[in-house]
């Protein structure tokens, strides 16, 4: 047995005990119960752990990853039943996040990044997320694609995500964020709003420290700034996602594509990510 097999053998026991853990075993075998027809090449759960596995390592394409396996089906069906199960590993991130949210640290970080669909150049002639997609513009200059806005506790745990068009404005989806969750928020400048900080604000529950903006005067404590210095951390998980997950892709020739791209890439990082790579809290 060659590493990739080990390490992929170790990833699907990974997968299901996570999905044992959190009640959630019978989410495959549901899925096959209603498939018709043809019975499928790939079980949903191996399905799963190569999509999981292609973002954890790095693999470029689709077509490097059957390369590398040489699974029981040709690439077109590999690809389209990965793109076919993007909901499904959705759900798993999302009860990833619901348990995380059980154990969470008390200081917790908002933020959002720019997740393009494509070159800048291509934007015009770019089809496939059209209906999706907006022009936003980050500190880095114009993109075209859409927002990903995250909270992750103080050990980088995600709590919770969302996906909006580009031109979205962050403020308008913190409240959809937190509004479940309670604690010390810090977050960056693009939160700054006298209204946002009193809507959200609960006495002794939660409050909302936005990083002021450079020609605002005013006073902070020492224990203020440290929590505003720490905010750096949630960017190591956007970077660490675009730079080592593949999270941002303009290869996907569906919206399934993408949505899969992305939450296989989150996926892996939610089940492996600190634990593989502690330095990220540091």
């Amino acid at each position: 047995m060659n590493l990739s097999n080990t390490l992929y053998d170790t990833l699907k026991n990974k997968i299901i005990q996570t999905l044992a853990t959190l009640k959630l075993r019978s989410l495959p075998t549901a899925e096959e119960k209603k498939h018709a027809g043809r019975p499928l090449a790939l079980q949903i759960i191996d399905i799963l752990t190569l999509g999981v596995f292609r973002a954890e390592h790095g693999i470029e394409t689709k077509q490097d990853l059957h390369n590398l396996f040489n699974p029981a089906c040709s690439y077109k069906t590999l690809v389209v039943n990965l793109n076919r199960f993007a909901l499904t590993i959705m759900a798993l991130c999302i009860a990833l996040a619901n348990e995380n949210r059980k154990i969470a640290h008390v200081v917790k970080y908002t933020d959002s990044t720019d997740v393009p669909v494509c070159l800048v150049k291509n934007a015009r002639r770019h089809k496939t997320m059209h209906e999706l997609a907006r022009w936003g513009k980050t500190r880095k200059g114009w993109f075209y694609g859409l927002k990903w806005h995250l909270t992750v506790d103080a050990y980088l745990r995600v709590l919770s995500f969302t996906f909006t068009p580009g031109n979205r404005d962050d403020r308008s989806q913190f409240m959809r964020l937190n509004e479940l969750l309670d604690g010390v928020f810090v977050a960056d400048a693009g939160y700054v709003s006298e209204k946002l900080a009193r809507e959200f604000y609960r006495e002794g529950i939660r409050i909302l420290f936005a990083k002021p903006l450079r020609k605002m005067k005013k006073l902070a404590t020492k224990e203020q700034n440290d929590l505003y210095s720490s905010r750096a951390r949630i960017e190591t998980v956007f970077r660490h996602l675009k730079m080592f997950e593949g999270f941002v892709s303009s290869l996907p020739r569906s919206v399934d594509g993408y949505l899969a791209n992305y939450f296989y890439a989150l996926a892996a990082f939610m089940l492996n990510g600190v634990e593989r790579n502690p330095r990220l809290l540091h």
